[in-house]
């Protein structure tokens, strides 16, 4: 850190020392979390200096090197930046309860997450803009944005990528020798290998490339110090941590402010204007559900007084999920790099499909979950493949407990439910273990550990003893036009004036890749949205 930033650092801790030492009971907008699309909220509406803005988070601060320094993230799940949700027990995972880490914290998932920057394939978000009905989700649309969001550090391209925006974005620097050889490998099994993982490689069948990371200089790039951080030292912007939105206050049709939990206490702060929830795919449909916003019949056996029925929310539940146990030694030890994995590999698992549904990640320290540990033995000096599924056909469900903040909700994963899955998921650890003990790739193995060459039952136990979230939650208050869908086009909530929501909850399905960009592009359309309708004036955003 240098002087400025570091003098910089200090104004902004003053300024919100004495804007928290003097709350107001009301703001213009209320924005309830401070993940990759609240940030993006808080900031735009934050951006006109009449408007005044209270940003809520129910974590701490950031400054912590486990946040800051790009290959501690694994320290961050389980700690106390970390919601520390966990799916019930299921029976087609052999009856494991997976954990399903989530951001608590300045930053949300990108202040603890492995810090890809993956944009969506094409196919997504022509899907997003069918199912809104709406253009302004659509490929074209949102690679404008991109463009203008995007600081990139790559080769250039100017039709998909852009320079001097917000966010740096950039390959790997000096990569780790194990990703470039998998990147040969890839290239053996007629896998084309491309410049950009978000550039024209997303807009057809896959390929293979190095990662877009969100790292500089060894530190992580968060979409919270990136977007809000540089507004922290304005009086218009209050960010309020350690503070745990409870529900939505709603009177006549309209949501009016939030009630919270605030050092121990229960404090409410109304909107003039607007609540937007960006609290995550969990957390989100939770308070909805406890503001009386959700499936009727639900609501009723839990004593909370209906709202508004919608029985989508906390329905549709999907995530990405990984076999997180491919694993082989090195002959000698390689040091892991910048976060720990710079390549990725896209492609289908039968040629039918119309874009890439399965996924490679590298990564260069060997994971491997309890079940999985308990029957082989992993040396330290070991690196691995994620084999992912990225079209899952399986779709869970949340559950609520009570009408209190401190019930908790259910998680319903349903991994694997569907079969289709565990089909996909076979021929993509067979891919891994193709790549993994190519020609290419000998030199970095002394031996496969695991899951070597197993068939028939023996591989779907591995598979189910395996498979880990990519804690990539989203879909449970899905934007749409048919009775389970919770947001229109412009993430208002049916049948609720003045209430928004900008989080991966909305996604109509699970994008391909990485679900930070998306979630920043969900914060970009919802500010254009709010300008437009409110007749805000920015320097950033053009009104929808």
């Amino acid at each position: 850190m240098n002087v400025d930033s570091a003098k910089f650092e200090d104004v902004v801790a003053a300024n919100q020392q004495r804007l928290r030492a003097n709350l107001q009971p009301r703001y213009d907008f209320i924005v309830c979390g401070s993940g990759s699309s609240g940030s993006v909220v808080a900031r735009r509406m934050a951006e006109n200096q009449d408007v005044s803005v209270l940003l809520i988070e129910a974590g701490g601060t950031d400054s912590t090197q486990a946040v800051e320094m790009a290959g501690a993230w694994p320290l961050n799940l389980g700690s106390e930046r970390d919601w520390g949700f966990k799916a019930l027990p299921n029976p087609h995972l052999n009856g494991r309860a997976i954990p399903m880490s989530m951001g608590k914290v300045l930053g949300g998932g990108s202040s603890i997450n492995v810090m890809i920057w993956a944009r969506g394939h094409k196919s997504d978000w022509d899907y997003f803009a069918t199912e809104a009905d709406d253009p302004a989700w659509s490929y074209k649309s949102v690679l404008g944005i991109y463009r203008e969001i995007e600081d990139w550090r790559g080769k250039p391209d100017p039709a998909r990528r852009g320079k001097d925006g917000l966010l740096y974005v950039a390959p790997p620097a000096d990569p780790n020798p194990v990703a470039t050889a998998m990147l040969s490998s890839a290239a053996e099994h007629g896998i084309p290998v491309f410049d950009d993982q978000n550039g024209v490689m997303m807009e057809g069948p896959g390929g293979a490339s190095y990662m877009d990371l969100r790292i500089r200089d060894g530190r992580r790039q968060s979409i919270f110090r990136s977007y809000t951080f540089p507004l922290m030292d304005r009086l218009n912007l209050t960010v309020l941590t350690g503070t745990l939105v409870a529900r939505v206050l709603i009177e006549r049709g309209a949501a009016v402010g939030v009630e919270c939990l605030l050092d121990g206490r229960s404090q409410r702060f109304h909107a003039s204007q607007e609540v937007i929830l960006s609290l995550g795919a969990i957390n989100t449909p939770k308070v909805l559900m406890q503001s009386g916003i959700g499936d009727a019949d639900t609501l009723a056996s839990l004593d909370i007084p209906v709202v508004q029925n919608l029985p989508g929310v906390g329905a549709n539940f999907q995530d990405h999920i990984m076999v997180s146990s491919c694993v082989w030694e090195y002959p000698e030890p390689v040091a892991p790099h910048g976060n720990g994995g710079e390549v990725t590999v896209f492609t289908r698992s039968a040629p039918e499909m119309e874009s890439p549904d399965i996924q490679l990640l590298q990564v260069q320290f060997p994971v491997v979950t309890p079940e999985l540990a308990a029957r082989h033995t992993v040396p330290v000096g070991s690196w691995g493949m994620f084999p992912a599924l990225l079209r899952p056909r399986s779709v869970g469900r949340l559950r609520l407990t009570g009408a209190n903040h401190d019930d908790p909700i259910l998680i319903d994963s349903q991994i694997l439910s569907d079969s289709a899955d565990l089909i996909a998921l076979r021929r993509c650890v067979e891919l891994a273990r193709e790549i993994g003990n190519a020609s290419a790739l000998r030199r970095f193995v002394k031996r496969e550990i695991m899951p070597t060459a197993l068939a028939g039952p023996a591989m779907d136990d591995f598979i189910r003893d395996g498979v880990t979230t990519v804690w990539h939650q989203s879909c449970t208050a899905k934007m749409g036009r048919d009775r389970m869908a919770v947001v229109d086009a412009r993430l208002r909530v049916y049948g609720v004036d003045r209430l928004r929501i900008a989080d991966a909850s909305v996604m109509p399905r699970v994008p391909l890749g990485n679900t930070m960009a998306p979630s920043v592009i969900i914060g970009e359309l919802a500010s254009r949205a709010i300008a437009g309708e409110r007749q805000l004036t920015s320097p950033s955003v053009a009104p929808l």
